[in-house]
C-alpha cells in the first residue's frame, strides 16, 4: 500500500526565514517518499472540520456557533476590547483558519454589545515582528481598522500585576482595554514545557507576559514547575476585572475539528485537557516507537516548531520519554535542561538523552528567530543552501547553530549522504502536511505496524493514567 506524498505547507516570506526562492525543492518531491493518513493509522481519530469538503467560512461558522453559550452582557457599547491571540495559532494548517477565527469573534462581540472599539493584539515569543507578518498577510490590519490591529512583544512596555505569589509584569498593551478576549489554540506544541497542564492558561504567562515573566516559566523554574505563574496571573484580580470570555480553535494532529468558546477558562481547560491527551497521546507515542530515522526540516517555522503530523519537532526530540507522563520529571529538551548538557549528552543522570533514533538532520527549511543551536549540537545536521546557512549565523539567538553542522549544496546531496553516513533508509520530514505524514516507505511500513498496538496501550493504559494525573476522572471523561 502506497499513498502519494501530500503537499507540504508553501513557504512564507519572513524576515526570519530565506525568501521563498530559495526552497528549491521540497523533501516530499524525493523519491520512495509516500505518505501516511492519520485516519488510515487511527480509524477513530475525530472528524476534521477544516481542511475539508467546506471552504474556510465553516470556522467562523463554528465559531458563531460556539460562542452562542457565551455571556457578552458585561461588554458596554461605549467601552473597549483587546482580542488577544498569539502567533502560534498563524502556523496551523497555514493559519487561513486563526485568523477567521478571530475575524469572526470580533464581528459577534460587535453585534452583540454594539461595542465599536475592538482591538487585535497578537503576541509573539521571541520572533519580535512575527505578528505585525501575519497581521498584514491576512489583512487583519484592514479587517480591525486603522491602528486597532497590534503584535505585541515581551520587550514591550510592562504593566505590574499583582498575584497571590507576588508581582508578575503583563504587557500593557495587551490590558489597555475595558476588557480583553483569550483567542487560542488548542494543539499540544509546547507540551515539552507544559505537560498538558494548564494549557488554556498558559499564554498568560507567555504571550501577554513581559520578558521577565516569561524567563521565569522558561529558565528560573523549568517545565511544569512554572506552570503556576500563568494560572497566578490569570487569577489577579486585576486580569479578572478584565477578562470577558475565552475562544479555542480546536485542533487534532489532522486538523481542526471545531471552535471551543466559555466564560470559564477553567472549565475550558479541563476539555483541552482531555482532548489534547486523547487526540495527540496515539500519535507522539507512535512517533516514540521509530527506532531510527533521519528528520528533514521543511517548514516556516523555527527548528524546533516544525509540524509533522501535528507535533512539532522539539517534541520528536523527546519522543524517548512519554512526554505526557507527570512521574517522567524532566525531558530531553527544554531551555532548563539545556543548562545541564555537555557536548556528550545530559551531565545529570535525571536529564533523558536526546531521542536516539534521529540519527541524522537535514535543515531544508525552517526560520531562524529561536535559539536552537542546542539541537545541531546534540544531532548531526546538515543544512541545505549557502542561504539557509547564512539565516542561522546572521540570527544574534543562532550563532552557533552553524558550528555544529555541515551545508550541503542541495536537497538530494543532502539526503543521499546522511543516508549513507547514517545507514537507514527511514525518513520522517517535518513539513506540515495536512492529515497525515510524509515519510520514506520503509517508516511508513513500520508505522503501519505498529500503530495498532499503540492504539490499544494508549486507550487501554496511557491514556487512564494521563488523565488521572491530571485530576480528571478517566471513567467521567471518557464515557
Amino acid at each position: 500500500m502506497s499513498n502519494p506524498p501530500i503537499m507540504p505547507a508553501l513557504p512564507r516570506v519572513s524576515q526570519y526565514g530565506v525568501a521563498p526562492g530559495y526552497v528549491t525543492k521540497r523533501a516530499a518531491e524525493l523519491p520512495d517518499v509516500t505518505s501516511v493518513m492519520l485516519t488510515e493509522l487511527y480509524p477513530d481519530s475525530p472528524d476534521v472540520i477544516y481542511p475539508g469538503v467546506e471552504d474556510v467560512s465553516v470556522i467562523r461558522k463554528h465559531t458563531l456557533r460556539a460562542l452562542k453559550n457565551v455571556t457578552m452582557d458585561m461588554i458596554r457599547p461605549e467601552q473597549s476590547v483587546n482580542i488577544c491571540a498569539s502567533h502560534h495559532g498563524f502556523t496551523l494548517l497555514g493559519g487561513a483558519s486563526y485568523a477567521e477565527m478571530l475575524k469572526a469573534v470580533r464581528d459577534e462581540i460587535e453585534d452583540r454589545t454594539g461595542c465599536g472599539n475592538i482591538r487585535l493584539r497578537a503576541g509573539v515569543g521571541l520572533r519580535f515582528r512575527e505578528t505585525e507578518e501575519y497581521i498584514k498577510s491576512f489583512g487583519l490590519d484592514e479587517y480591525f481598522g486603522k491602528g486597532k490591529a497590534k503584535g505585541v512583544a515581551p520587550i514591550d512596555e510592562g504593566i505590574p500585576i499583582k498575584t497571590e505569589i507576588g508581582t508578575l509584569y503583563g504587557i500593557k498593551s495587551v490590558y489597555d482595554a475595558d476588557w480583553i478576549v483569550h483567542a487560542h489554540n488548542s494543539d499540544v506544541r509546547e507540551v515539552h514545557f507544559h505537560r498538558q497542564v494548564d494549557r488554556a492558561v498558559k499564554p498568560f504567562g507567555m504571550s501577554y507576559a513581559r520578558i521577565e515573566t516569561r524567563s521565569t516559566y522558561h529558565q528560573n523554574l523549568g517545565p511544569r514547575g512554572a506552570n503556576f505563574t500563568a494560572r497566578a496571573i490569570f487569577a489577579s484580580d486585576f486580569v479578572q476585572s478584565k477578562f470577558a470570555f475565552s475562544a479555542f480553535l480546536g485542533m487534532s494532529p489532522a486538523g481542526v475539528i471545531g471552535v471551543d468558546a466559555d466564560n470559564d477558562l477553567y472549565a475550558l481547560n479541563d476539555r483541552l485537557t482531555i482532548a489534547g491527551c486523547r487526540y495527540y497521546g496515539k500519535i507522539m507515542t507512535l512517533l516514540g516507537e521509530v527506532d531510527e530515522c533521519i528528520a528533514v526540516l521543511d517548514f516556516p517555522c523555527p527548528v524546533p516548531y516544525v509540524f509533522a503530523a501535528g507535533v512539532i519537532y522539539a517534541n520528536f526530540v523527546g519522543a524517548n520519554t512519554d512526554l505526557f507522563d507527570l512521574d517522567m520529571a524532566l525531558p530531553a529538551y527544554t531551555w532548563y535542561t539545556e543548562a545541564f548538557y555537555g557536548k556528550n549528552g545530559p551531565l545529570l543522570e535525571s536529564i533523558p538523552p536526546v531521542n536516539p533514533s534521529i540519527k541524522m538532520c537535514v535543515h531544508n527549511y525552517a526560520w531562524g528567530g529561536y535559539p536552537s543551536a542546542f539541537f545541531s549540537e546534540q544531532i548531526p545536521t546538515l543544512v541545505v543552501g549557502e542561504e539557509q546557512a547564512a539565516v542561522m549565523e546572521r540570527d544574534s539567538q543562532n550563532v552557533e547553530y552553524m558550528a555544529h553542522a555541515m551545508i550541503s549544496k542541495n536537497l538530494d546531496s543532502a539526503v543521499r549522504f546522511a543516508r549513507a553516513v547514517s545507514g537507514t533508509d527511514k525518513i520522517i520530514i517535518f513539513d506540515g502536511a495536512v492529515g497525515g505524514i510524509n515519510v520514506s516507505a520503509p517508516l511508513a511500513g513500520l508505522l503501519r505496524e505498529r500503530a495498532p498496538e499503540v492504539s490499544s496501550r494508549v486507550d487501554g493504559e496511557l491514556l487512564p493514567k494521563w488523565l488521572r494525573q491530571r485530576g480528571i476522572d478517566p471513567m467521567t471523561a471518557l464515557g
